[in-house]
């Protein structure tokens, strides 16, 4: 007998359903290598409306396949020749993306039952089959499945929105805290240099007012876009909140270059943003915080950054590298 629909709460709260609709075009894919049982459960599976069923007689391929089509269930025949299901088994958690080894096996031998679950299958099927036992294990198996790849993508999002930006979706100031930490520990092992640089956008607080927030977010999505095309693979962007950005820069060897990719950051920042109707012009001032020489920490390097972005502004230069002897007679 079929159960209704299964709910469930995200950590959230939220409520987590699979239906009909969702079972049934769920991924299947069947193992056995007698061509009747291919076949019956083929037809069964079809009859019941399932509609993306596969199969394969030979187990060798299951691993294979499965890493392609990542399927939502495998029913895997025990005893083939050449590779048997727990072979299989064994195999694909060795390869398996996440942890849930989504196999009901298929056996005649009631002694392997417990050994088969025992090796990570999350149920069996006896043969000879009994349809409605097949159907109904088939069901309660996928309804499972479903919800935990329902919350597994949930959990992803969740932990996307916890350690990203909402707006502009750049790493937040958590995340690269935590990437300045392991860049510093890098740079310590290799005697790297590494480069902080504090960027604060000039007059934004006019684009707000002039034109609206709505305007004002378009902006600061645009500034991250910019900066994310400048930097490199090794290199982090972060929004810090409001209109400050923060740029890490891996190895840049030597203020030269540093002061390259500031100049050409700003150029491109300064460029119009097409808006439609309206093409707003934003500049920026940087501040440049050198490790090891401006800072032997995260903190210090960002807040030795922030000084030198305030000496930019003032000044209206563009940039500024932090200098400890300015800040203690200043």
């Amino acid at each position: 007998m079929w159960r209704s629909p299964q709910i469930c709460r995200s950590p959230k709260g939220e409520n987590m359903m699979v239906g009909m609709p969702d079972i049934l075009n769920a991924s299947i894919l069947i193992v056995d290598d007698q061509e009747s049982n291919v076949s019956l459960l083929e037809q069964l599976l079809r009859a019941t409306g399932y509609t993306r069923v596969a199969s394969t007689m030979n187990s060798q391929e299951v691993c294979e396949l499965h890493r392609k089509n990542c399927y939502d269930l495998i029913l895997l025949d025990l005893q083939m020749p050449g590779m048997d299901g727990f072979h299989v088994m064994v195999d694909l958690k060795t390869n398996a993306s996440d942890s849930y080894l989504p196999v009901i096996v298929l056996t005649a031998q009631p002694a392997h039952r417990l050994r088969a679950l025992q090796a990570g299958a999350k149920d069996f099927i006896s043969k000879p089959f009994d349809l409605l036992e097949v159907k109904t294990r088939i069901h309660n198996m996928l309804e499972v499945r479903l919800l935990h790849k329902q919350l597994e993508n949930y959990n992803k999002v969740l932990e996307q929105r916890v350690l990203h930006d909402s707006m502009t979706g750049l790493p937040n100031r958590d995340l690269f805290g935590d990437r300045l930490t392991h860049a510093i520990a890098l740079a310590k092992r290799h005697a790297w240099t590494l480069a902080v640089m504090f960027l604060d956008l000039d007059r934004f607080k006019c684009i707000n007012d002039t034109h609206g927030h709505a305007v004002g977010d378009g902006v600061l999505k645009e500034v991250a876009k910019r900066m994310l095309e400048h930097a490199r693979d090794e290199d982090t962007v972060c929004r810090n909140g409001g209109d400050e950005f923060l740029y890490l820069v891996m190895n840049p060897q030597g203020n030269e270059n540093i002061e390259r990719m500031a100049d050409v950051l700003l150029k491109n920042i300064a460029q119009p943003i097409d808006m439609g109707d309206l093409q707003p012009v934003i500049k920026a001032s940087i501040g440049i915080a050198i490790y090891p020489d401006d800072g032997a920490t995260g903190d210090q390097l960002i807040r030795n950054a922030d000084t030198a972005m305030y000496r930019a502004k003032k000044s209206m230069i563009g940039y500024v590298f932090f200098n400890a002897l300015e800040t203690d007679t200043g």
